[in-house]
């Protein structure tokens, strides 16, 4: 049993405090306050903690203490913060109030007038949220002690300009207030009637830190991403003040090693040690509701973004205009990308299905220097950014740590696979299963104890990589659609060109137009909303069979049809079917849709089919035309037209170690034949296969459209 609180310092005449315990009837009330005059502190004790809850009755109080939360006071009514208990208070150097006023209107006024007088001497203030209408008595008979307890620790940070029954303000964020000081005596007062205007003190991303400022103050926190749980808060903590510096490593949960860094930042940088525990005060509750932010899916990047009128409706009149991949292509056109279509196009419906239960992947691949990293920075700029998360590297156990819900319908973008090589079983994973889990050992923040800890990370996901590697991961490659990078040399003349273009004046105003085009490219992008395509011609459909690994080639096929689809959703009704008793809503594919599927599909998709890697399919075909030309020039058949490698890179401006490397590979797969003269002479090549010049045309077996509509129209 509780021990009674301290009722001697509190000396309200004339209260009656026996009614509070009648049972209610027509004409008695169980709840009254206290007869005039009001003084007197109600349990005095609970200055002694440096957060205490504060009330607007004493009945309230109770009902608090009652429930193991002895650290509370109360004023007498809501217009009653007397300067007696206002200056007990801050004699008591408390750090933190709790305001549990009634859910109602003179209750909401009161807690910001009195929030806001408080915070002029730097106490925190918090607001216990109860339903509107209710007092925590009510509140603790209705829901019980758990959910008042649950209130008390859910109370939201009201910063320190309060005005009623207005949001409070962003989760990392807080303010201060600078005391106003009185010229006569030089004590902290604040005049009457007049308003304190706090400055803004906000918690900042800067690189890989976070900073915060309290004046002079600037604190610099790393390593709060380290943490992944909301049981520890262990950071890297540096204050600089007027030059002078402290810097250590410490767990904001710990009792001892708060007090520990504030003694030697006291003494590092000579700051009153109070002044430096409200500072860790504030910083601690900024840094709590970030980690608890981005530990919940939210991120720290991750801002909801809010779309005006004007932009929802030019959004919407993209997303609904007729051709609409047309205009996606011509919009990159405008936003100075040239050439790549296909490729541009398919890495973007790649990213667009991250909406899908199934999203595609995709690997850029080409030389160094071709502009892969150019093509994916394209494709991604016409997504919102706080739906990318973007790594230049990865270890094997980083994907497993991420937030539960930070990937979930969102673009995972590797600028070099070469750097994710360690977790390239994860990523395998996270794209076949949609999801993450991963056990694991680690210490019980309580106990001290070693447990087995799980961490589970939500897909899907559609993933991005670039790489300039020939040799993929076989098990990696087969899962994502292989888009290369144009390498000829016309397309290099486009780029030289649009490179000049850039420094001119005309360049300079198109640059300025293609943020634009970005911009309403996101916003359209942020309209889309996840959906279950059904495909009503699915059964009609083929795709060539040949080898089993055209079993996950067929389900890119379906999903990049299924991508189509969703792109359309606001240019088509949905279909909504009943299965016992949830309605079930689907978004219909057309045959328009299978047809703009089937122009992409034979290329990024029969390229998957090939024996050969691109750019060693490249080279093939290049030297296919050297040997055509050799054989018109010198009149001479096949098989005596042969060629150096010096003569293939002059031909095709390839290094000799690119070219040497890809020759090998044509060389053991049986496409040419090394042949080596006498001893000093010239090692030279011959071509195996027909050198006649035949259109790359990929057969992977998809159903004619017109067939499909022959089909349909029979129906």
């Amino acid at each position: 049993m509780p021990h009674r609180p301290d009722l001697r310092h509190a000396r309200p005449a004339g209260a009656d405090l026996r009614k509070t315990n009648q049972p209610a009837t027509p004409k008695a009330n169980r709840h009254l306050y206290l007869a005039r005059p009001l003084a007197g502190i109600f349990n005095f004790e609970a200055l002694k903690s440096r957060e205490i809850i504060l009330t607007e009755s004493i009945i309230d109080a109770l009902t608090f203490y009652r429930h193991g939360m002895q650290a509370v006071t109360c004023t007498y009514g809501t217009a009653n913060l007397t300067d007696e208990l206002f200056q007990a208070i801050n004699a008591a150097k408390v750090e933190s109030v709790r305001l549990a006023f009634d859910a109602d209107e003179a209750g909401e006024k009161a807690t910001a007038q009195a929030a806001a007088k408080l915070a002029a001497f730097g106490i925190e203030c918090h607001q216990i949220k109860l339903p509107w209408g209710s007092d925590a008595n009510s509140y603790a008979l209705e829901q019980g002690g758990e959910a008042l307890k649950k209130a008390v620790c859910s109370a939201q940070w009201m910063g320190t300009k309060v005005t009623p029954q207005k949001p409070e303000p962003p989760l990392i964020s807080s303010t201060k207030v600078a005391s106003s000081l009185a010229a006569s005596s030089g004590s902290e007062t604040v005049a009457k009637g007049e308003e304190v205007q706090p400055a803004q003190v906000v918690l900042e991303r800067k690189g890989e830190h976070y900073e915060m400022a309290f004046g002079e103050r600037l604190y610099r926190v790393g390593g709060l991403e380290r943490n992944n749980s909301l049981e520890v808060l262990r950071i890297t903590l540096r204050i600089a003040s007027e030059g002078l510096m402290h810097v250590d490593s410490l767990d904001l949960y710990r009792d001892g090693e708060r007090r520990k860094f504030i003694d030697r930042a006291s003494e590092e940088t000579l700051l009153e040690k109070d002044l430096l525990k409200r500072d860790i005060g504030k910083l601690l509750l900024a840094l709590e509701q970030s980690q608890e932010a981005r530990l919940n899916g939210g991120g720290d990047n991750e801002e909801a973004v809010e779309l005006s009128p004007d932009e929802v409706r030019e959004a919407l009149d993209f997303l609904k205009a007729p051709k609409l991949l047309d205009r996606i292509a011509s919009a990159y056109d405008q936003a100075g990308i040239v050439g790549e279509q296909t490729n541009l196009l398919a890495a973007y419906l790649a990213c667009a299905s991250r909406k899908l239960a199934k999203p595609l992947a995709v690997i850029i691949q080409s030389t160094s220097a071709a502009g892969k990293s150019t093509l994916m920075e394209a494709v991604l700029s016409f997504f919102p950014p706080e739906e990318q998360v973007k790594y230049s590297a990865m270890t094997g156990q980083s994907l497993y740590y991420l937030g539960e819900t930070n990937l979930k319908h969102k673009i995972l973008a590797i600028v070099e696979e070469e750097g994710a090589e360690k977790a390239s079983y994860a990523l395998k994973l996270l794209q076949s299963e949609g999801e993450l889990t991963i056990a694991s050992t680690g210490k019980d923040p309580k106990s001290g104890r070693m447990e087995t800890q799980e961490y589970h990370v939500e897909g899907p996901v559609a993933i991005v990589f670039t790489t300039t590697s020939i040799d993929i991961d076989e098990e990696l490659m087969n899962r994502c659609l292989v888009l290369t990078v144009d390498e000829s040399r016309k397309q290099t003349e486009r780029i030289h060109e649009l490179q000049r273009e850039a420094r001119t004046i005309e360049g300079i105003l198109a640059a300025e137009k293609r943020k634009d085009i970005q911009r309403l490219l996101q916003n359209a992008q942020r309209l889309l909303q996840p959906f279950k395509i059904a495909n009503p011609f699915a059964r009609h459909l083929t795709f060539t069979s040949g080898r089993t690994r055209t079993r996950r080639d067929h389900e890119k096929y379906l999903t990049l049809i299924d991508t189509i689809a969703l792109l359309h959703q606001h240019q088509r009704e949905t279909i909504k079917h009943q299965v016992n008793g949830r309605e079930v809503e689907m978004l219909p594919v057309t045959i328009e849709d299978i047809e703009a599927a089937n122009k992409i599909a034979p290329e990024v998709l029969g390229r998957s089919l090939d024996e050969l890697p691109p750019q060693t399919r490249s080279l093939l075909n290049k030297i296919k035309k050297l040997v055509r030309e050799k054989m018109a020039e010198q009149k001479l058949e096949q098989r005596y037209s042969l060629f150096s490698r010096r003569e293939l890179r002059d031909a095709t401006g390839w290094s000799e170690t690119q070219t040497r490397l890809h020759l090998e590979r044509l060389e053991a797969m049986e496409y040419i034949n090394r042949r080596t003269g006498r001893q000093g002479s010239l090692c030279k090549y011959e071509l195996l296969t027909d050198a006649s010049e035949a259109a790359q045309v990929w057969q992977v077996g998809l159903l004619d459209i017109e067939t499909l509509r022959q089909k349909e129209g029979k129906k």
